[in-house]
């Protein structure tokens, strides 16, 4: 899957069959369902879903959470802009796929 193949899929009602969970609270996350994928990054305990955790949160506007979740990653915050973030760590985990 590309980035391109992954944005098309945001016109569908369901994320696509198959992605990492990592993937599918990206895509919610796309759709503008927080809710949903902070449900599913808070349950990924791994660097990545960190990542997620924090991009959501930084999303969310809770900067002071999103710093924790930064350093929970091992990222640094961002200085780019939310929707930037998102493609960045969405091509980042197609790439680690």
């Amino acid at each position: 899957m590309t980035i391109e193949t992954f944005k098309s899929s945001l016109s569908a009602s369901k994320p696509p069959e198959g992605i990492p969970i990592l993937l599918k609270a990206l895509w919610h996350s796309a759709k503008n369902d927080w809710e949903t994928a902070h449900n599913l990054a808070q349950d990924i305990h791994s660097a990545e879903g960190s990542w997620i955790h924090a991009h959501l949160h930084r999303v969310e506007g809770d900067q002071g959470n999103a710093d924790y979740w930064y350093r929970r990653a091992g990222k640094p915050v961002p200085r780019v802009a939310v929707e930037k973030e998102w493609e960045d760590i969405v091509i980042t985990l197609l790439a680690n796929k």
